[in-house]
């Protein structure tokens, strides 16, 4: 938790939400068909840190559970949940994998102090109190962690007892209980010093005499990286996460910035994971992951793993991602580059090596890459690639490159190795644009396999497959008996969707076969999401009546003639801008991004545009519009006093348009914005 109390829990939630990411490294780097695809990222093993910060503590960043994100103060939040978690933590392979804390947020407590002043646990929830929960956690070699709030009361609404004039006490209960971790609040704190609040919790820690993980959670009101490396061992940098790409993605944004504050037992922390709690897909999940470990963020489970799906474990207990999170030197990862939604992150690991993350943070398949130099490595003849989520091991002459799907991220460790040549070449295969189609029309489509490695590629052979009925075929040669370093073998295929095939997604796979000199066999795959379109209709439409092929929004869905609301669909009232209500239109929260297919049939998208009403006195939003990604029309910054103002595109040509909403450039509370009256004509 927690977010500043005194505003609605839409404003809230707002305040978490995005700034405009994850699949797996399937996305065209080649894997070895071999025995290699299980073993070990190749290098050196780490020596082990020594402590900076003197105490010994979260010398890599805490791994764990808190249950808030899945659970809150329901009833289902007790004593058997929290015990069960930990007997999971060892059944599913969690603890091995180095999860340790179980943590449990708010609402543990009765709402008033004993007649001594000391904290009472809820008899309901925990029959058995606070220690003997500590004990079973501590029996399965695990470690126990606690809430409370750095106010007179803590953040849930009901207001639990907060520690602001209890620090010594409270902590005393704490280390009695056998606490090894406290996460610490800052809810109706008084106004009080938040630097002084929390010291004076660090001392009272102290005086206990037992080592307690001392988790900040200040919300990064108050810059507490700038002062709390010999306070505590971690600190929030942002407000609450909630389970949406575009507070992930938000989140994520701030706090990329903060690499330099970050090492051994003082860690910058972007909040929990929301890994398995069902706002997101895999692929998110994925980046989600990945992006928290390339930052070297506390890894604690925010999802019910009662209930997490075997994609969720599969995703959490990846070794080879949470060696990167683990990394001993505790460097967090920096940004390399950031064009147009491509990111490239790097983070130095101990051996040498760097691990490298193509993040993809637009709506559709990206190419993005790098190379050793610039990842940081020396030069050298060639280098070795650890696909992490692929689990295989390739060569490459420099050059780390993928075609990464929307919202994905291929995350690799690179690394100078002399035993390079006994891996087959990186390959990248990617495709020229993802195909929209409209049914029974045949559309081209052309792939490209790119040699990568220092070695050459042979008996290259390509497909492309696709749903039952489809017709695809190539139309140019799919193969070639040597792809030498820097070489490509291009293909254009032809596509055909049946006549009546419904409008929507659909998957298609490019797959790459060959082998390395050295006869090592490998193949390269390349998800690829295609839609089946319709014609616009001639005339002007309004787009809320208009199928979208993509829509990303800061705070809960977008809204057909409604504004933006809470985090379902239709839980909201009409679009009104300046007391002016529309009853067509779209409601969209920033950061936010709706793309519909135009289909070089169009020739204008208007809208009257603004901040809804019910952002009060707050916000401030730009508005864009974007044909075939270029930027087509835009207004400047509009603040909650601001008319309705029109906004008026040319897209003359364009196959595709996007609606932008951007934060305006001070964050994302309140940034309701509507798309009053969206036309378009065509």
């Amino acid at each position: 938790m927690r977010r500043l109390p005194t505003r609605t829990t839409r404003a809230r939630e707002a305040l978490t939400a995005l700034a405009a990411v994850t699949l797996l490294g399937a996305a065209g780097l080649a894997a070895p068909a071999t025995a290699d695809a299980t073993t070990a990222a190749p290098g050196p093993t780490p020596a082990p840190a020594t402590s900076v910060t003197g105490d010994g503590l979260a010398l890599t960043p805490p791994m764990g559970f808190n249950n808030w994100n899945s659970t809150h103060c329901r009833a289902e939040f007790n004593e058997t949940m929290v015990k069960g978690i930990a007997d999971i933590f060892v059944e599913r392979g969690l603890k091995d994998a180095g999860y340790r804390y179980v943590n449990i947020d708010d609402c543990w407590a009765l709402p008033e102090r004993d007649a001594d002043g000391k904290l009472v646990p809820d008899p309901a929830r925990f029959p058995h109190g606070i220690k003997a929960v500590a004990d079973y956690v501590h029996s399965k070699g695990l470690k126990f962690g606690l809430y409370t709030s750095a106010g007179t009361r803590t953040c849930d609404g009901s207001g639990f007892p907060g520690a602001l004039g209890h620090e010594y006490s409270d902590a005393r209960q704490f280390a009695d209980w056998g606490v090894d971790y406290l996460k610490y609040d800052n809810c109706n704190n008084q106004g009080v010093d938040a630097k002084g609040r929390y010291i004076t919790m660090r001392d009272a820690l102290r005086a206990t005499g037992r080592p307690i993980v001392y988790s900040i959670c200040e919300w990064g009101e108050n810059k507490p990286w700038e002062w709390a490396g010999d306070v505590g061992q971690l600190w929030r940098t942002t407000y609450d996460i909630n389970d949406s790409w575009g507070s992930m993605l938000s989140i994520m944004k701030q706090n990329l910035p903060l690499s330099r504050y970050a090492g051994p037992g003082r860690w910058n922390d972007p909040d929990m994971l929301e890994v398995g709690n069902g706002g997101m897909t895999d692929t998110e999940y994925r980046s989600h992951f990945s992006m928290w470990s390339m930052m070297a963020s506390p890894l604690l489970i925010g999802s019910d793993l009662r209930k997490a799906t075997p994609a969720a474990f599969e995703i959490l207990a990846n070794r080879e991602v949470i060696a990167v999170d683990q990394d001993p030197l505790g460097k967090q990862g920096s940004v390399v580059s950031s064009s147009s939604g491509r990111w490239v992150v790097v983070k130095e690991l101990a051996d040498g090596s760097r691990a490298v993350a193509l993040f993809n943070e637009t709506e559709s398949a990206q190419r993005i890459g790098t190379t050793a130099r610039a990842a940081g490595l020396p030069d050298a003849d060639a280098y070795t690639v650890r696909d992490l989520w692929q689990h295989t091991t390739t060569n490459t002459a420099g050059t780390v490159s993928a075609t990464v799907p929307a919202h994905g991220t291929v995350m690799l460790r690179l690394s100078v190795d002399d035993t390079w040549a006994s891996y087959p070449p990186a390959v990248e295969t990617a495709l020229e644009a993802a195909p929209l189609l409209e049914a029974g029309k045949t559309t081209e489509l052309t792939t490209t396999v790119t040699d990568l490695g220092r070695t050459p590629a042979r008996d290259l052979s390509v497909a492309l497959t696709g749903p039952a009925g489809w017709r695809i075929e190539a139309a140019t040669p799919h193969t070639d008996g040597t792809v030498p370093t820097g070489a490509s073998l291009a293909t254009t295929w032809r596509l055909t969707a049946p006549a009546g095939t419904p409008t929507g997604a659909y998957a298609l796979t490019l797959t790459a076969d060959y082998r390395s000199p050295l006869g090592v066999t490998a193949r390269s795959v390349l998800p690829v999401r295609t839609h089946v379109v319709v014609a616009p209709p001639a005339g002007t439409s309004y787009l809320s009546d208009l199928p979208w092929l993509a829509a990303a929004n800061g705070w809960g869905p977008v809204e057909r003639d409604a504004a933006n609301g809470e985090n379902q669909a239709g839980d909201s009232g009409p679009l009104t801008i300046g007391g002016t209500v529309f009853a067509k239109g779209l409601g969209a929260h920033a950061h936010s991004d709706v793309e519909f297919y135009t289909g070089s049939a169009c020739t204008t998208v208007s809208a009257l545009v603004g901040l809804d009403d019910e952002s009060g006195a707050h916000g401030t939003v730009a508005f864009e519009i974007w044909a075939d990604g270029r930027k087509a029309a835009s207004t400047g910054v509009l603040t909650n006093d601001a008319p309705a103002q029109p906004l008026k595109a040319d897209i003359t040509g364009a196959r595709t348009v996007h609606l932008v909403v951007t934060d305006g450039g001070d964050g994302i509370g309140y940034d309701h914005a509507d798309w009053a009256d969206a036309k378009l004509s065509c």
